[in-house]
């Protein structure tokens, strides 16, 4: 086991120094500071000549690692741009490539991110990573490492440590960057935010989050091995992770979320989403204590149903003492007196309730407004005093494309990203926290973010895992 070359260094010095996250740590700029910026860097690979491109060039040249399922998705956000020119697309599956460069045809493919980001370096202006989880860190730290704007879907590590070395290495190289949480950028999680920091239901002192999807799985290990598919490559789809057998079915292409080796389960899928608002809008740091209810781990698959307790210290827009729970798995969430609303309505099937010393706000996920409750009953919601927000928008297609749309002006210098990797390794932090809590079902967790440790010694072990070099 090991590390690629272009991972020790970054990694090793997040492991060996005392970080703490600076929630004003500038991690957006415009064209014309990366430029200045990149020119005094002093990295071991070259300043790739695109750099300089993008001060003179009318189009962002992008390379896509991963274009199946949600890549696919990615891909055509980020071309629907009319700055973006597709130049490079990378996958281990020769179907999801064929499916992309159909969309593409002028565009180089690829199957390995090494090989495409070494061979076009000097051709890409910024790169898009939309792989399994395990995948998003050594990838990302690549293209990073040659001075490449990244936008990385969510969550945006598999690990904590992942999570402070990209968010150190985007800073100390100044690039633009985004994760992909595109519900942060809609109209509804906009309002929510801005409505919770007027004081509209007072300082929160609880949230309640919940998805009732099954990212889990609680049955046996699989046994055995079936052929690899002619269209895979699964040392490659593998990566830095363990070897192990394929299985038709179990891994590739859809349920790796399930596994401990390659995804965050429903808390690291959908948990991100729905975590997200209340994260950003009560301007919320790491937590101090984890603690999950679930069953005992198996060492393969996440547990199917959760319940994370996370507490938080306090900020300006909650009481002192503030927690945050989430639910997942079917039947999500357990009935709460904070979750009942007015007129014996349902609750939606996916959301978070903030609970407030005047109130409380439901956010439905999503496409829907939020909802104000006082005493049991519904408020109305005067959105003229939010115009600045936006208008109410229900069309995801007009929405979608706006976060995505927002890394490529960002990257060429006309505008700024609002999730950018000082931010989402944060959230991503705080979202591993309650992954690695739910190794040890019950055990509520101290974690001491200044030095990246668990007071429970033996929770450190699953802040990192070795790479296998492949």
């Amino acid at each position: 086991m090991g590390q690629p070359d272009y991972l020790v260094n970054s990694l090793a010095t997040v492991r060996m120094r005392s970080f703490k996250y600076n929630k004003t740590q500038p991690n957006i700029m415009n064209k014309r500071d990366f430029l200045k910026s990149a020119a005094i860097l002093t990295t071991a690979s070259v300043l790739p000549s695109s750099v300089w491109a993008l001060g003179k060039a009318d189009k962002l040249r992008t390379a896509h690692i991963g274009v199946g399922g949600m890549g696919m998705e990615d891909l055509k956000a980020i071309a629907s741009h009319s700055s973006v020119k597709v130049v490079a697309l990378c996958d281990v599956d020769a179907n999801f490539l064929a499916a992309a460069k159909a969309l593409h045809p002028k565009a180089k493919t690829y199957s390995d991110y090494r090989i495409m980001l070494n061979e076009m370096s000097s051709g890409i202006d910024a790169v898009v990573v939309s792989t399994p989880d395990h995948t998003h860190a050594p990838a990302s730290m690549m293209a990073m490492n040659m001075n490449k704007p990244v936008y990385c879907q969510k969550p945006l590590t598999h690990h904590v440590t992942e999570a402070r070395a990209m968010n150190q290495l985007a800073a100390d190289k100044d690039l633009v960057t985004q994760m992909g949480i595109q519900v942060h950028s809609f109209y509804d999680y906009k309002l929510a935010t801005e409505l919770i920091r007027s004081g509209i239901i007072g300082k929160v002192k609880t949230v309640r989050a919940w998805s009732p999807k099954n990212w889990g799985y609680d049955g046996a290990v699989p046994e055995g091995s079936d052929p690899i598919p002619s269209t895979l490559d699964w040392n490659l789809w593998l990566g830095t992770s363990a070897e192990r057998p394929y299985k038709e079915g179990v891994y590739h292409p859809g349920n790796w979320r399930k596994l401990v080796d390659y995804g965050c389960g429903t808390l690291g899928d959908m948990g991100v989403h729905i975590f997200d608002t209340p994260y950003n809008a009560l301007a919320l740091d790491i937590p101090k204590t984890i603690k999950t209810k679930c069953r005992k781990p198996n060492g393969f698959g996440f547990p199917e149903q959760n319940r994370v307790t996370y507490e938080f210290p306090g900020t300006q827009y909650t009481t002192k003492k503030f927690k945050w729970v989430w639910y997942d798995g079917e039947g999500a969430p357990k009935l709460h007196r904070d979750l009942k609303l007015p007129n014996g309505d349902t609750l939606p099937d996916q959301g978070a309730m903030f609970i407030g010393e005047k109130g409380r706000l439901l956010l439905p996920h999503f496409m829907q407004l939020p909802r104000h409750i006082v005493d049991g009953k519904y408020v109305d919601l005067d959105l003229e005093k939010f115009k600045y927000v936006g208008e109410p928008v229900r069309n995801y297609e007009q929405e979608g494309k706006k976060h995505y749309h927002q890394f490529v002006d960002a990257c060429l210098g006309k505008g700024e990203v609002t999730a950018p990797f000082s931010y989402a390794a944060r959230l991503t932090e705080t979202i591993l926290l309650g992954v690695i809590a739910g190794r040890f079902p019950n055990k509520k967790l101290h974690w001491d973010s200044e030095n990246a440790r668990f007071k429970e010694e033996e929770a450190n072990a699953f802040l990192d895992s070795p790479y296998r070099n492949f």
